[in-house]
């Protein structure tokens, strides 16, 4: 058994009462702290490494390989794991090399991480068999980590979410990207609350299927979970100066950072639906931040020009 738990603080992981510059309606948001557990293997990325790692040290693996894009909250997040826990780690990297290093990648090599680089032709093959016979050619016995690290044991590990929230509640909200964890969190609940997702990703219908495919058994014939796939902002990564004016007002009220790519979209989605009356009046919801604030880093160039462009010196949120 891998020993976490005084270096992974999940008890830290508090649920913050939200407010926004709007009239809610009697309608209480809170938000789940998992950016809080860890201050590089935070938020639902512990969770979806836990059980991962627990088997691969149970195979007797050293070594864990998995694939993301320069920005990948994964890659930093495993990265970290594997220097905290012992393991060697690699991260196949989507597109070409640039110098220098932006700061996910920068730390990933800091912290022990071989990055190698592919094409995104060769990428987007990176679940076919054939690209993983040849992965295990290459670099040996190594651990085999999806992208997002989305997996059986992801959700399982997820799911662990649920049992330490101690409030009741109507709705658990949380962002998606490759739906590991709102899958996880459809099992933790067991058909009892409604699941909302906030696709992070443009065209993101797929990842109903996709969510599908991950739930196994009874979780599988729930139905008690949506995904919303309007406020991706243009698609993965994609911001504007609305998204950025939302999340710097969110922080200044809340005091709470968000990440522009998900728990920031998930928050304005949450913000705009609450303003259109999709909720039931007197509705508790608890969202989830699943951390990756790191990713800001990478974002900040994006942003500066968006600001600039608009000439919007005085920041104030989009009513």
């Amino acid at each position: 058994m891998i020993e976490y738990n005084d270096i992974i603080k999940t008890g830290n992981a508090r649920l913050d009462k939200i407010n926004f510059p709007v009239d809610t309606k009697n309608i209480e948001v809170y938000l789940k702290r998992e950016d809080l557990i860890h201050p590089a293997v935070s938020g639902n990325k512990w969770y979806k490494l836990k059980h991962n790692l627990i088997h691969a040290r149970r195979q007797k693996y050293n070594t864990l390989l998995t694939f993301g894009g320069a920005f990948s909250n994964h890659i930093y997040a495993v990265a970290a794991a594997g220097n905290i826990f012992g393991f060697n780690t690699i991260g196949l990297i989507r597109g070409e090399k640039h110098a220098p290093l932006n700061p996910t990648l920068k730390f990933a090599t800091e912290h022990g991480m071989r990055l190698i680089y592919i094409d995104r032709t060769s990428f987007k093959r990176k679940n076919e068999e054939d690209f993983r016979k040849n992965i295990c050619k290459q670099f040996g016995n190594v651990y085999i980590l999806p992208e997002g690290g989305t997996n059986e044991f992801a959700v399982t590990g997820v799911a662990e979410i649920v049992d330490s929230i101690k409030a009741d509640y109507d709705y658990l909200c949380c962002s998606c990207g490759t739906g590991g964890t709102i899958a996880g969190l459809i099992k933790g609940t067991g058909g009892n609350k409604k699941i909302l997702g906030f696709s992070a990703l443009k065209g993101g219908d797929f990842l109903k299927h996709d969510v599908r495919n991950l739930l196994s058994g009874d979780a599988g014939e729930l139905k008690n979970w949506k995904i919303n796939l309007n406020y991706h902002f243009g698609g993965y990564a994609k911001i504007n100066l609305e998204l950025i004016n939302f999340v710097i007002e969110f922080e200044r009220i809340n005091k709470i950072v968000l990440d522009y790519i998900y728990t920031g979209k998930m928050m304005y989605g949450l913000y705009d639906l609450i303003k259109a009356g999709y909720f039931e009046e007197g509705s508790r919801i608890i969202a989830i931040h699943t951390g990756g604030v790191q990713g800001n880093l990478g974002m900040n160039e994006r942003k500066d020009k968006i600001l600039k462009r608009s000439g919007n010196e005085d920041l104030k949120i989009c009513k």
